[in-house]
């Protein structure tokens, strides 16, 4: 902690506690945003230029993915500082200018918080791996050898191979969830809970507005070190890591996933009360996801919201997969919150991974702000950016290096921004990008689509525009929730409001008859299809019908 810093008073938003519920959140990964410096990585300036862009968007809230002090062996998710800026992304004062000019544009700023390890070049892992007997030494899960030597448990690392690596200094093992350069932390240890809640109070007292926060249920660890049993290969998801992993070939009971979780979830939602701040937690696993959503998101004293998988799926969705991910949340999360995400910074961009047309991508949008949870958008989806292809001699990400082929990694969603399609970099900087800009990408610029009135980003503002102009969408129950055949409806109510919503999630038309009573065709701006007098509707391929109840 740096207690020496001055805090700078920003201006605030107004208290509404509750401004997350239904809030639209757009995803910002910094060093692939905007450049202000030439430098070719994106940055905190960066962000501040583009904020009037955000802000025309219609969006809620940003969250800014990891901009601490940091090696970058996994691009800032591995922190060595929690309470300052890298260099290469700016200082504490250009993350105050981010927070002065998004509140003045009325948008709320969330940042990602990496609290379940830190890099190994953190102060507090270099004082504790020194020997067994320093202030830290247990600030990290530190366990001896079996008899054999080999590591105390089976768990396996997202990145493959052990969770365990070995240190000649403790001549001990230490977890590692993640890359061996991000050890974990120790959350049976209270002084390590202590500090880790003063790293959100430094940022809440600097003006955010709320956190995304990684790996949530990844924090605490079984204290008894037991063997996670074998996952039967019915079972197996590659949905949280790639199928070539055997990461996926366990049943993650011990390593993530512990009950004693919760009590860290109360502490630090105690601690964000005052600011009316918001979390949203990422529950990565693949068999108990949705579940776990609903355990961490119960009641008023945990998490807000949970970053829910099962809309980032492999496969496209159809009108029955998603009518089962909404029935499984009414069942194992009634009383919690989701908030869903086609696309991020981890996954194929889900205009490639779904293989989607102008069209479909634009239902799946509508689809989206009509469904009951808050919603993420990942920078560049508002603009149908399909997945960038990366030469393997310019990945940067490590976990496409380990396991090329068959895994090629994460940069391809992550190649920067396309903001003008004149410019061989596309705007993003004035040097040599970090990535390199996809060439697909130029003609999806932005000021390319700001010119066309027809394109993909202004159906996104549209769209965002129609959930905030009806709250049932926004907060609001869903009910009546039906597949015929290809297409998708239900019912959502609240605020004195009822909005029909029907989607055909096909490419062959489709006939549909609205519920019973009086009803108003809504949303023609995008493509709704429009209601006979006795209630019938034919849906296009990919078209929606949105409805108002009428009295």
């Amino acid at each position: 902690m740096k207690s020496e810093m001055t805090l700078k008073t920003t201006k605030q938003l107004p208290g509404d506690p509750d401004w997350w519920r239904g809030a639209v959140i757009y995803q910002i990964y910094p060093r692939s945003y905007q450049d202000s410096n030439g430098d070719g990585v994106g940055d905190l300036l960066g962000i501040v230029r583009r904020l009037p862009y955000i802000a025309s968007l219609g969006v809620d809230a940003i969250w800014i993915s990891p901009f601490f002090t940091s090696p970058m062996k996994d691009f800032g998710y591995d922190v060595s500082d929690y309470c300052d800026v890298d260099p290469m992304f700016g200082n504490l004062a250009d993350f105050d200018a981010v927070i002065d000019m998004a509140h003045q544009l009325g948008i709320r700023v969330m940042i990602d918080l990496v609290l379940s390890h830190t890099s190994d070049q953190h102060p507090w892992f270099v004082e504790s791996r020194a020997n067994r007997d320093n202030d830290k030494a247990n600030w990290y899960v530190w366990a001896d050898p079996k008899p054999d030597g080999t590591p105390p448990t089976n768990w396996l690392s997202i990145f493959g191979g052990s969770s365990w690596q070995w240190d000649a200094r403790r001549l001990q093992y230490y977890l590692h969830n993640f890359l061996v350069e991000q050890p974990d932390l120790n959350f049976h240890e209270p002084q390590v809970q202590d500090a880790l809640l003063d790293v959100a109070r430094f940022w809440l007292d600097r003006g955010v507005d709320g956190f995304r926060l990684d790996t949530i249920n990844f924090y605490v660890h079984d204290d008894q070190l037991r063997d996670n049993p074998a996952l039967p290969p019915e079972n197996r998801n590659a949905s949280i890591a790639p199928a070539v992993n055997p990461y996926n070939h366990q049943e993650h009971l011990y390593d993530k996933n512990r009950p004693e979780n919760f009590d860290f979830l109360r502490k630090l939602r105690a601690v964000m009360q005052p600011y009316n701040a918001a979390a949203v937690g990422e529950v990565g696993d693949a068999q108990r996801g949705l579940e776990i959503m609903g355990q961490y998101t119960a009641g008023d004293d945990l998490m807000q919201m949970c970053y829910a998988f099962e809309l980032l799926s492999g496969d496209r969705p159809s009108a029955a997969y998603v009518k089962d991910v909404m029935d499984q949340v009414a069942t194992v999360a009634a009383d919690g919150w989701a908030c869903w995400a086609y696309s991020n910074h981890d996954v194929v961009r889900h205009i490639t991974r779904w293989n989607l047309s102008s069209a479909a991508a634009r239902l799946f949008h509508t689809m989206m702000v009509c469904l009951r949870g808050s919603v993420c958008i990942y920078q560049g989806e508002e603009l149908g950016l399909p997945e960038a292809e990366v030469l393997f001699e310019d990945l940067q990400d490590p976990y496409g290096i380990e396991f090329w082929p068959e895994f090629k990694g994460r940069d391809g969603c992550r190649t920067p921004m396309a903001w003008v399609s004149d410019n061989q970099n596309a705007g993003f900087s004035d040097g040599a990008p970090w990535l390199p800009v996809s060439h697909e990408h130029l003609p999806l610029s932005v000021a390319e689509q700001e010119a066309a009135p027809d394109a993909v980003i202004h159906h996104y503002r549209r769209a965002i525009a129609f959930r905030h102009a009806h709250e049932a969408l926004a907060t609001g129950e869903m009910t009546d929730l039906t597949v015929d055949g290809n297409v998708l409806s239900f019912i959502r109510k609240g605020q004195g409001e009822e909005v029909f919503c029907a989607f055909n999630l096909s490419d062959q038309p489709a006939e549909i008859r609205l519920p019973d009573g009086t009803w108003g065709t809504v949303g023609q701006d995008l493509n709704s299809a429009q209601a006979d007098a006795i209630g019938n509707a034919q849906l296009g391929p990919w078209q929606t019908c949105l409805a108002l109840k009428k009295g």
